[in-house]
C-alpha cells in the first residue's frame, strides 16, 4: 500500500482538522497527503510517511522503523527474504528450542525475585529472537516453502 493510500485511510477515521490543528499544519496539506503523487498524475504532497520510507531506504537503519513502531506500542520484526524450502519438523524445533531459551533467560531473571534493567534487554533480545523465528515459519508457511524432508521425502 503506498503512502497516499494510508493517509486517505486514516481520513476516512480521523479529523483532518484534528490532525491539521495538532501538527499546526494547513488542512489541505493533510488533504494533499492523502492524493497521488504528481508524478503519478496526482496533485499530493510528499508526505511524512513518504519521507520517512525514504530516510529509512536511505540510511539503512531499521532503528527508525524500530522507533515508529514504539509511538504505536508495538515493536518492529524484519520480514524473512529469500527463503529456501524449510524442513517443517526442524523449523519447528527450532521455534519451540528459541521459546525454551527465552523461558530459561526469563527464569533464570527472575530467580532473585527481581529483575535488573540488563536482565530486561536480554529478556527483550531473547523475545525479539523468538518472534524473528515464528516470523520466519509462518512467511515460509504462507508462501508453501516447506517440503518433506527425510527417508519419507526421497522414496
Amino acid at each position: 500500500m503506498q503512502a497516499h493510500e494510508v493517509m486517505k485511510n486514516v481520513l476516512k477515521k480521523t479529523s483532518a482538522k484534528q490532525i491539521a490543528a495538532d501538527m499546526n499544519l494547513s488542512l489541505s496539506l493533510i488533504y494533499k497527503w492523502a492524493e497521488p503523487p504528481e508524478e503519478e498524475s496526482g496533485s499530493g504532497a510528499s508526505s511524512p510517511l513518504d519521507r520517512v520510507g525514504q530516510l529509512i531506504r536511505s540510511s539503512g537503519d531499521t532503528r527508525i522503523a524500530q522507533w515508529i513502531c514504539e509511538q504505536a506500542d508495538g515493536f518492529y520484526i524484519r520480514n524473512p527474504h529469500n527463503l529456501p524450502t524449510f524442513d517443517t519438523l526442524r523449523v519447528t524445533n527450532d521455534i519451540v528450542q528459541e521459546f525454551a531459551d527465552m523461558l530459561a533467560t526469563i527464569a533464570h531473571a527472575s530467580a532473585d525475585n527481581a529483575i535488573s534493567k540488563d536482565e530486561a534487554r536480554v529478556i527483550r533480545r531473547r523475545w525479539e529472537e523468538l518472534k524473528s523465528v515464528t516470523e520466519g515459519f509462518v512467511t515460509a508457511a504462507e508462501s508453501g516453502n516447506f517440503g518433506a524432508s527425510g527417508p519419507a521425502a526421497g522414496e
